[in-house]
């Protein structure tokens, strides 16, 4: 008999296990993609702006790994993979706009003339004595990354630099998250020697190659994400199951029961396997009485939420020569006014394809940090009011947006704290002992689209193992 396999969960990391599951399992299985709300692709959504497809969630992927460049083969989209121009970023801080500085590691400077620019002449004078600060050792074990890298190189590097940065990533607080899940290179460089962070830093830069082909860092997909997930959906051949929530799930004699839609008359679907690609608090959930270890850790990931607001402005109007702007935390108006956005992205100069339907300007403003509730509470017309204040101090362009949206990404970004490589581990050793089952998502392996692809590929080859021994793509033939 055909095997039948629930997927809980219809964002990127959803798709992709059910994708996999159906070229791993044949046309014959039985794929139930289930999803309570009522879209799919989860935090990658492709709207309308001034005419043009316009992404609001993610909007590019690291085109230096390769699962999304290789399902893009898979699903006949590769064409449509564009790659950013060649403007640079900039950060805001010390209520300066400066070019974002290279030697560095995600921040973290490899010598202070990396930063010089950035950096106040006391905050400079910290990076130039760190290496003369005792050995540091980090015996295998995590750090807070802001608590870690504030005693060694200075706050100037942390508020300034690696709060902007991961802000960009996690939403999230430096002194909140751990060394090892967000900035790995610079913990493999101090495990494997280095005794100052600006020596780590140095040595996990990669070596200049003046005569290899420099290769793009990121991609995104000409007309947005709404083309890859559309095409994941029709090669996964899933029977979809929108707007119902996954109430419970339990062992059955031969497999799973899941009870799926309103409390007071839900209904049973009985399953082999069941694929969990849900947020932590979801799969919390759902596993508290079948994988209760895993449960466990799963709450104690905590969750960040942020807000999109993406304007077009008339075709007139010239941005500064850059991709973006961060803002390090802190950072006020001329006239003491707190920002409210932690970052622009000038999407028609990152994304030179990406104008309006009339040439319109493209941009993009991030709002959101861990722990600071106060603005995404705020009604979405004085979010874009404060937006756009924001981003009129820092370009001093004051012209009217023609067209808007707001999108909220409540709970959108897990936060991986310290010890977090470790509590993933946990939780994976637990649900592995649960025949059937398996996890993914963007709060394992990373929080980019190719790190969920790959938690969403290798949780279906999980269950393909588990339901088919021996060749899976013997199963339909």
């Amino acid at each position: 008999m055909a095997p039948r396999v629930a997927v809980v969960g219809g964002g990127i990391a959803g798709l992709a296990a059910a994708h996999r599951l159906r070229r791993e399992l044949g046309p014959q299985a039985e794929i139930v993609l289930v999803e309570q709300s009522s879209r799919i692709g989860g935090k990658l959504r492709t709207v309308e702006l001034a005419g043009r497809a316009y992404d609001v969630g993610a909007e590019a992927f690291l085109a230096r790994r390769p699962e999304v460049l290789r399902l893009a083969e898979e699903l006949g989209v590769a064409a449509d993979v564009v790659h950013p121009g060649g403007v640079s970023a900039t950060v805001h801080a010390g209520g300066r706009t400066r070019r974002l500085p290279t030697g560095t590691v995600m921040g973290v400077p490899a010598g202070p003339e990396s930063v010089r620019d950035v950096l106040s002449d006391s905050g400079l004078s910290v990076v130039r004595a760190e290496p003369e600060l005792p050995p540091l050792r980090l015996e295998g074990a995590d750090a807070s990354v802001g608590e870690l890298l504030r005693g060694r190189v200075g706050d100037e590097v942390v508020d300034r630099l690696v709060e902007p940065l991961l802000g960009g990533v996690y939403a999230g607080d430096s002194n909140r998250l751990g060394l090892r899940a967000t900035i790995p290179a610079l913990a493999a460089a101090l495990d494997a020697g280095a005794e100052s962070i600006t020596a780590a830093a140095a040595s996990a830069l990669p070596a200049p190659k003046p005569d290899a082909p420099k290769l793009p860092v990121f991609g995104a997909f000409h007309n947005g994400y709404r083309r890859l997930i559309d095409q994941l959906l029709i090669a996964a051949d899933a029977q979809l199951r929108l707007g119902l929530p996954v109430r419970a799930l339990a062992r059955t004699g031969s497999g799973w029961r899941l009870e799926i839609g309103a409390a007071p008359s839900p209904e049973c679907l009985d399953v082999d396997g069941v694929v969990l690609a849900v947020p932590a608090p979801s799969a919390r959930r759902l596993l508290q009485d079948v994988a209760p270890a895993a449960a466990v850790k799963l709450g104690e990931v905590e969750l960040a939420s942020m807000i999109v607001v993406g304007f077009a402005l008339p075709a007139g109007v010239e941005l500064p020569n850059a991709s973006g702007v961060l803002i390090a935390r802190g950072e006020r108006h001329a006239d003491g006014t707190p920002f409210t956005a932690k970052a622009f992205t000038f999407s028609s100069n990152k994304w030179p394809h990406l104008r309006g339907a009339d040439g319109e300007l493209l941009v993009r403003g991030s709002v959101g940090r861990f722990g600071e509730t106060a603005d995404l509470r705020l009604d979405d017309a004085e979010v874009q009011r404060r937006v756009l204040a924001d981003f009129a101090e820092l370009t001093g362009i004051a012209a009217r947006p023609v067209d808007s949206v707001v999108v909220r990404w409540g709970g959108g970004l897990p936060q991986y704290g310290v010890g977090h490589l470790d509590l993933v581990a946990d939780v994976e050793r637990a649900v592995a002992e649960v025949p059937g089952l398996a996890v993914a998502g963007a709060a394992l392996h990373g929080v980019g689209v190719p790190a969920c692809v790959a938690t969403g590929e290798a949780a279906a080859m999980e269950i393909t193992r588990a339901l088919v021994p021996g060749d899976p793509r013997e199963v339909g033939r």
